[in-house]
């Protein structure tokens, strides 16, 4: 599956408006997707949107694609709804760069449908990581991460909501850090500070 979000964040002085109202020292340069929904939040900002369709283009051109897109001027990549092994060279182009989000069942849930594998498991946490991407799936150097309770009689649909609710605060939060500077790198770790 091709990324389904990719927005890129610069530090440095353009068009796009500030992300957030001001909330983080960035401004959204770039979306690209492959899912138009990304179309209508992307607009309200006025941040241009590029979209490649599934499967329209092999991995290496599409991400030779997208860093064209860029032109230099992307300081952080925040994948969301990424579904997809980066290349070796991608990520090479951005080091300490990207950041990932994903829900903390990794690995004890992997597939296409992990909450309704935890619901019949019965688990009584769930959570989500944002973390440093890196060549190795999933393994990079975690920025944040939370965690909620499950209750009995939560179904799918409410642990769906509750992961929803803790990947945008894990995500926002690894990405207010990284933006304002408060993490550091200490081996394959690392260290933020509040």
């Amino acid at each position: 599956m091709l990324p389904s979000s990719f927005p890129g964040i610069s530090t440095a002085a353009g068009p796009a408006p500030e992300v957030s109202d001001g909330e983080l020292p960035g401004e959204m340069a770039i979306v690209v997707s492959n899912h138009r929904d990304a179309n209508a939040i992307a607009s309200y900002y006025e941040v241009p949107v590029h979209y490649f369709p599934p499967v329209s283009l092999n991995k290496v051109r599409m991400e030779g694609c997208e860093m064209e897109l860029e032109q230099g001027n992307i300081d952080l990549i925040v994948l969301a709804r990424y579904m997809q092994i980066l290349s070796p060279r991608f990520v090479e182009s951005y080091p300490q760069g990207i950041i990932n989000v994903h829900h903390s069942f990794l690995p004890a849930f992997t597939g296409a449908r992990p909450y309704h594998v935890a619901f019949q498991r019965g688990v009584k946490l769930i959570g989500a990581t944002s973390h440093y991407s890196t060549q190795n799936l999933d393994d990079g150097p975690i920025i944040e991460q939370d965690v909620t309770r499950v209750s009995h009689r939560d179904q799918v649909a409410e642990l769906v909501q509750k992961r929803r609710d803790l990947k945008r605060l894990a995500l926002s939060r690894a990405v207010r850090g990284h933006l304002h500077h408060r993490i550091l790198f200490y081996g394959d770790k690392t260290v933020a500070f509040d």
